[in-house]
């Protein structure tokens, strides 16, 4: 990141030594020129208000001895008589020049009394500045100068402006790397103090991106706490059920038991396969709940019929533990995974017939509270104790250990019915008394 950072910032400071560069050399090449004709513009009407010429021309065979003595230096002058014959040139000499009638300067002064051009030499890298002035006399006094064009001129100080280029670069990488360190120290230090929440970053922009992390931190630390307690709460599960069934079998193995001890050895290690069976069954429900980004089939279908037909199969079972179960309400659509939201009835059923009291009750009825249509599962059984309420939809959490084992629950069936609501963002609330009963709802 350091190194892209002091890359970007240099490849800036080139840029921006390149384009202020080049953007002097034009504004300076286009006062040159502006001062290059004025300078030509002001040498012609001084040179006519001399009278030099008008002279030469008001004598015979056009005098031109007088003119002889005219030098300005880099400063070339030249008399054209009014059908562009060259009368006089202080750098060459007349006879070897052509007509300059067709001189684009020179038809715009006899037009408009006054004319300029710019012609360029490429073999040179020189521009020629023309300015030419109508005199009275009705010829055409011609003044230029040569000068270097743009090209030449930033090639002449292209040694200089690379020069200074290098030395503003180093220096820019230079300030590059302190201002690199001094921006990512802050965040080093960030990173080294995540755990720390009383800290706060050294940029008030990053505040909400250390809250995120941290968040983020404490969550991943949680959810391995989480794996970590369900690793060992699974291997302790599994191992009561092994352990019953290997000691049975051995049992059985020695002969140690026979006849009706026989029997019951063998109904033991059923009904501990049986509870192995359940748990590795909830397990592999609750590992692909926890795989949120499995496909999962949403329609629309009645909360009321599903809750009906789970009341329906679950009779037998109510029936066996004396517990009076029915199912009222009213129909309410809801767009869910109709087998999931089977599953969670049948898990807040089974746990409310399962917990209940000999002669007990369970009801389940649906209802549609501000359009949000609501399923409730009431029983009259041992009921939770206030601190323990928050903690009964963790994974492997019981209220009541001894009697769990008993009627063979496995201790995650509130785990899956927590995970089903959350797939389909429904609220749960509990309402709970010991010895009275609980209450528990899904609103959608």
């Amino acid at each position: 990141m350091k190194q892209r950072i002091n890359a970007r910032l240099a490849l800036i400071s080139l840029i921006a030594i390149i384009a202020t560069a080049v953007g002097v050399t034009l504004v300076y090449y286009g006062l040159f020129q502006t001062q290059v004709r004025s300078d030509l513009r002001l040498s012609a009407n001084l040179l006519m208000e001399t009278e030099v010429f008008q002279n030469a021309y008001a004598s015979e065979n056009k005098n031109t001895a007088a003119l002889q003595r005219l030098s300005s230096g880099d400063l070339r002058i030249t008399w054209i008589d009014e059908d562009g014959i060259v009368l006089f040139d202080n750098d060459t000499d007349v006879s070897g020049l052509s007509n300059h009638f067709d001189r684009p300067e020179i038809r715009q002064a006899l037009e408009q009394g006054e004319g300029e051009s710019t012609r360029k030499s490429d073999t040179l890298n020189m521009n020629t500045f023309y300015y030419a002035l109508l005199l009275e006399d009705g010829t055409v006094l011609r003044v230029s100068t040569q000068a270097r064009t743009i090209t030449g001129v930033f090639l002449t100080a292209f040694p200089v402006i690379a020069g200074i280029a290098a030395i503003i670069l180093l220096i820019c990488i230079l300030l590059g790397h302190l201002l690199t360190r001094q921006l990512l120290s802050p965040i080093e230090q960030m990173a080294e103090d995540i755990d720390d929440s009383s800290l706060t970053p050294a940029y008030k922009e990053l505040e909400p991106f250390a809250d995120k992390i941290r968040s983020q931190h404490e969550k991943i630390l949680a959810a391995a706490k989480s794996r970590q307690d369900f690793t060992a709460n699974v291997s302790h599960e599994l191992k009561t059920p092994i352990t019953a069934i290997s000691g049975y079998a051995e049992l059985i193995e020695n002969r140690i038991v026979d006849g009706e001890a026989q029997i019951h050895a063998a109904q033991q290690i059923r009904r501990n396969a049986e509870r192995l069976l359940s748990l590795i069954t909830d397990i592999i429900e609750l590992s692909e709940l926890d795989h949120r980004e499995l496909p999962r089939t949403f329609e629309q279908t009645d909360l009321f019929r599903i809750a009906q037909e789970s009341v329906d199969d679950l009779q037998a079972l109510a029936r066996r533990k004396s517990v009076s179960l029915s199912c009222g309400g009213t129909s309410a659509g809801i767009s869910a995974d109709r087998s999931l939201i089977r599953e969670m009835i049948d898990n807040l059923v089974q746990n409310a017939i399962q917990y209940n009291k000999e002669n007990g009750t369970v009801r389940v009825y649906v209802t549609i509270d501000h359009a949000h249509p609501k399923l409730t599962v009431k029983d009259t059984g041992i009921g939770i104790p206030t601190d323990q309420q928050s903690r009964v939809f963790e994974r492997f959490y019981r209220v009541d250990k001894s009697r769990s084992r008993e009627t063979g629950g496995t201790g995650l069936g509130l785990a899956i019915v927590k995970h089903i609501a959350q797939i389909h963002s429904a609220e749960l609330s509990m309402n709970s008394t010991p010895g009275v009963g609980t209450e528990i709802t899904v609103s959608f």
